[in-house]
């Protein structure tokens, strides 16, 4: 199931296209920042956030290097660089049966790396 969902996922990311993001996210859709605290629900904010994430780290040095799937769940390892600091970092996403997201969770490293994307994603976000 989760498979269907992924192969979404990498496509929206290819075209760079946020729009594919509404047919992909379930209504009550929960995303989980690595530098916001409380989880951020529902479709409008989860596509904020993950629009925002695609500015700030889908450049042309963002790759998937692993990807564990299984059930409604997937671990995808990815790297990035911006400005000369790499950073690594695990997207967590489970879906429902319709193959919708409805958990949508990002972890970062190191420290330096989720200070800067902290500090660029802020910026992106308070233009909106």
């Amino acid at each position: 199931m989760i498979q269907n969902t992924l192969e979404q996922w990498h496509q929206l990311l290819a075209s760079k296209d946020p729009s594919g993001l509404q047919s992909l996210l379930a209504d009550d859709v929960v995303f989980h920042s690595p530098v916001v605290h409380s989880p951020q629900e529902g479709k409008p904010i989860t596509t904020m956030y993950l629009t925002a994430a695609m500015q700030v780290l889908g450049n042309p040095s963002f790759k998937y290097l692993r990807e564990v799937a299984s059930g409604q769940d997937a671990i995808l390892e990815f790297e990035t660089e911006i400005d000369g600091v790499h950073i690594n970092g695990v997207d967590m996403i489970r879906c429902n049966d319709a193959g919708q997201i409805v958990d949508f969770k990002v972890m970062l490293r190191p420290l330096k790396a989720a200070n800067m994307v902290h500090r660029m994603m802020g910026q992106l976000l308070s233009k909106k």
